[in-house]
């Protein structure tokens, strides 16, 4: 009686039933505390509960690929309106900045790699200080162990949120948990979303023909940041396609968490934990430099060099006295670079890490 119960033991329909509830639960629970990504997370925890207990789910492949096109898409669509003309009047310093925390982050890799504290490009992925989706999209592409750098990303992202904000309350800021009201399903202009489809679509197709890892995320963002610059096209992405291309990549990652690739995340946790505070104290110590040359205010400057949860970062700003333009601006601006940056980077250190052998 116990085992029917069991999710491995429910027709497929059945365990589609108990994803899209424990789902639903989960990210009711986490956006109730506050917890940034809480759509993704929620999707990702319940495909593992699920994966654990027995069930047998996979998301196909085509499915998980059109979701990194609407994530493409969503990345393009905030990027100008984050970033505004403030990159104009302070490109300099942003750049310099948003590179020296990838410096940071490859350093740290190439150091974890030469000690074997953790395995290949995967520390490198794990490590990025980007947007955690694109970068556990973009390792899968490119050969990275997807469960282990999703570990990495979104343990991160909840470790810096933490830092962030213990470090904004001293700074006097008061940080809101509660969960801001999302209108589901809004009034839609009918062309820009038929607009926006074509070109999430286009991701995803071209990607296919062309051969080009990672192009399914790619091509939606560099196409749609250069469209909507020009006022052809007006990105309108509602909340309920993003929540199907959040639980679809949450699901894809979460339903290769097995027992004993748990039991694998859990013996690293040590090596995961020490390289993530290392990553955060590099680049407290890189506002420090932003503060002593360019003049910025402390807490911007800390929000600004945060590594990854822009969200996270950008619900803090909100919060207190400091220069969202600037600190956003240099989130962003760090997030294009990896996304660009991201894989030769990782090949380049991946094979200088490599000990030399003599014969």
């Amino acid at each position: 009686m116990i085992d029917a119960c069991k999710p491995g033991k429910l027709p497929l329909a059945g365990q589609w039933g108990v994803l899209l509830g424990l789902s639903a639960g989960f990210y009711l629970f986490l956006a109730w505390i506050g917890v940034p990504a809480a759509l993704l997370l929620g999707a990702i925890l319940a495909a593992v509960v699920l994966t654990v207990s027995g069930g047998t789910l996979r998301i196909p492949p085509r499915a998980y690929i059109l979701a990194q096109g609407l994530i493409g898409g969503m990345i393009a669509k905030m990027l100008p309106s984050m970033v505004g003309g403030i990159l104009f009047d302070n490109w300099p310093i942003l750049i310099l900045g948003g590179l020296s925390v990838i410096a940071a982050s490859g350093f740290l890799g190439w150091l974890a790699i030469r000690l074997r504290i953790l395995p290949g490009t995967t520390v490198l992925w794990g490590l990025s200080p980007g947007a955690a989706t694109a970068m556990t999209v973009m390792a899968e592409a490119h050969g990275a162990d997807v469960q282990l750098v999703a570990f990495m990303q979104y343990l991160r992202v909840a470790i810096v949120a933490a830092v962030a904000s213990l470090v904004a309350r001293l700074f006097g800021a008061s940080l809101h948990h509660a969960a801001t009201s999302v209108t589901w399903f809004p009034v839609l202009d009918g062309l820009s979303f038929c607009e926006t489809l074509a070109l999430v679509l286009s991701g995803p197709l071209l990607a296919s023909r062309l051969g080009l890892r990672g192009g399914a995320l790619l091509i939606p963002l560099v196409l749609g940041l250069v469209l909507t610059s020009q006022g052809w096209i007006a990105i309108t992405l509602p909340p309920w396609l993003l929540a199907i291309a959040y639980a679809l990549i949450g699901w894809r990652i979460g339903l290769l968490f097995t027992r004993p690739l748990l039991a694998h995340a859990a013996r690293a946790l040590p090596s995961i934990l020490a390289c993530t505070l290392a990553l955060i104290a590099l680049c407290g110590g890189l506002a420090a430099v932003l503060v002593a040359v360019a003049g910025v205010d402390p807490l911007t400057a800390y929000l600004a060099t945060s590594p990854g949860g822009a969200d996270t970062v950008a619900m803090i700003t909100a919060s207190s006295h400091v220069d969202t333009h600037f600190v956003m601006a240099m989130q962003m601006v760090r997030l294009v670079a990896v996304l660009l940056l991201g894989p030769p980077l990782a090949r380049f250190i991946a094979l200088k890490s490599k000990p030399k052998t003599n014969f």
